[in-house]
């Protein structure tokens, strides 16, 4: 009996070696499969689920909607694998991990919706050489793509938002000039999320002379009655939100306690969705937040959503939350994913693509309005053109305030001023280089 076994083991590695070889001695038989994979990072519970869970769905939805409507990218399926990480830095890199090596050709891209995890994951992406898309998030200074080689903060960053806010509030006062003796107070998040806008606050705060009042809260944001103690005995003239999950609600319900206006808040485009402002009822009313890349609303594209994935009962979520502000956020956070991978088939083929190659991809991004008519995205983000050195591609944004049932747009679009930015981007992305030993790479010899 063992010999008659031993002998049907060694019949069946002997049969698996021959079929391998037949698919190809250069690489491993499951490599074969066509398959794109892309790990979700996501957290649907703990304080920062109300926001986490949307943006999951719009993201899921959207790779199920490529597979279903598509075949996926140019008859390459999506799978995909979702890691709860509660949006704490060490289980992102523990999901991570887990997950950098999965698929035929290891993961596609990774997006952590969390500074903290990016903060992390920004040391390890180089060497395994998979590409982080930050998009509206993440550190500002990974604009530079030739000392951040793996980082895509694609459509924005807190740098640009802080400053279109004071572009904005410089507009309301008649000229930035008039902000002089003005005092803004920034209520944030006490973790790496909360204090990027800080550098360029404190930059422009010495251009134009306000005021910058900083008010950390810490994590998670349930507990604030002392900082709206100061923002109620300081009355200052704005106050900037910056801050995430049950945070931003209760900031509100703080303000209303106080009885500061909410017509003087604004808060960053992660602190201007559904879950931030309908704790607070009535009481929200007039409050405004930045837009960047997704407002709230339905396109052509949650059409093909209705009709290829909700229809068939494959929707992640509710489908009365389809084209909420974070819904929308994950689909087109996703479709860059997407579509950073089909700009790479353009040069490495239509094939299941490495992060390495996938990159390239990233750095090669014309996503223009023609392309997004035929996403059916019209109205839902400005074109992006992203280079080896611009790893952001788009810097605009605008405002919308709340009615109390919905968010109207309040603005035209903003751009972020560069010849404030750059600068910055520059000492930080040579200090980090200086730091790490990074030598900064030549674009001209890659591309």
């Amino acid at each position: 009996m063992r010999q008659a076994t031993r002998s049907r083991l060694l019949a069946a590695t002997v049969g698996a070696v021959v079929a391998a070889a037949a698919l190809g001695a250069s690489e491993p038989a499951f490599a074969q499969a066509k398959e794109q994979f892309f790990p979700v990072l996501s957290y649907r519970t703990g304080p920062y689920a109300p926001n986490g869970v949307p943006f999951a769905n719009g993201y899921m939805d959207y790779l199920k909607l490529v597979n279903a409507r598509d075949g996926g990218i140019n008859g390459i399926k999506i799978t995909y694998e979702e890691c709860e990480t509660g949006y704490a830095t060490d289980r992102g890199v523990e999901c991570y991990e887990r997950l950098k090596g999965k698929g035929p050709t290891g993961a596609t891209v990774f997006q952590p919706l969390s500074t903290g995890i990016t903060f992390a994951l920004t040391d390890k992406a180089p060497g395994d050489k998979i590409p982080l898309i930050t998009a509206g998030y993440g550190r500002a200074d990974t604009v530079d793509g030739t000392i951040f080689g793996w980082n895509f903060p694609l459509g924005g960053t807190y740098w640009d938002a802080a400053d279109i806010l004071v572009q904005h509030i410089g507009k309301k006062e008649g000229g930035v000039d008039k902000l002089k003796g003005k005092k803004i107070a920034l209520v944030y998040h006490d973790s790496p999320y909360g204090k990027e806008p800080i550098p360029l606050l404190q930059e422009r705060a010495k251009m134009h002379g306000y005021e910058l009042m900083l008010l950390p809260v810490t994590h998670p944001g349930v507990e604030q009655k002392a900082t709206w103690l100061q923002v109620r005995q300081q009355r200052p003239d704005y106050v900037f939100l910056w801050g995430w999950g049950v945070m931003n609600s209760t900031s509100i319900k703080e303000a209303v306690a106080t009885g500061y206006p909410r017509e003087k808040m604004y808060g960053v485009w992660w602190a201007g969705a559904e879950p931030d402002v309908t704790p607070a009822g009535d009481g929200a009313k007039g409050y405004n937040s930045l837009v960047f890349l997704a407002p709230a609303g339905q396109g052509q594209v949650h059409k093909d959503m209705f009709k290829y994935v909700y229809d068939k009962g494959q929707g992640t979520g509710k489908k009365e939350e389809v084209g909420e502000v974070l819904y929308n956020r994950g689909l087109i956070s996703a479709m860059m994913a997407v579509e950073g991978v089909k700009r790479a088939q353009l040069k490495y083929g239509k094939k299941p693509l490495r992060g390495e190659e996938v990159r390239w991809g990233f750095e090669n991004l014309a996503i223009d309005a023609a392309s997004i008519k035929k996403l059916g995205l019209e109205g839902f983000m400005a074109p992006l053109s992203t280079s080896c050195a611009d790893h952001e591609g788009a810097r605009t944004a605008h405002l919308q305030a709340w009615d109390g049932k919905k968010w109207n747009k309040t603005s035209d679009s903003y751009e972020a001023d560069m010849q404030i930015i750059k600068p910055l981007i520059r000492a930080s992305a040579e200090k980090y280089a200086a730091e790490k030993k990074i030598v900064r790479r030549d674009c001209a010899k890659e591309q």
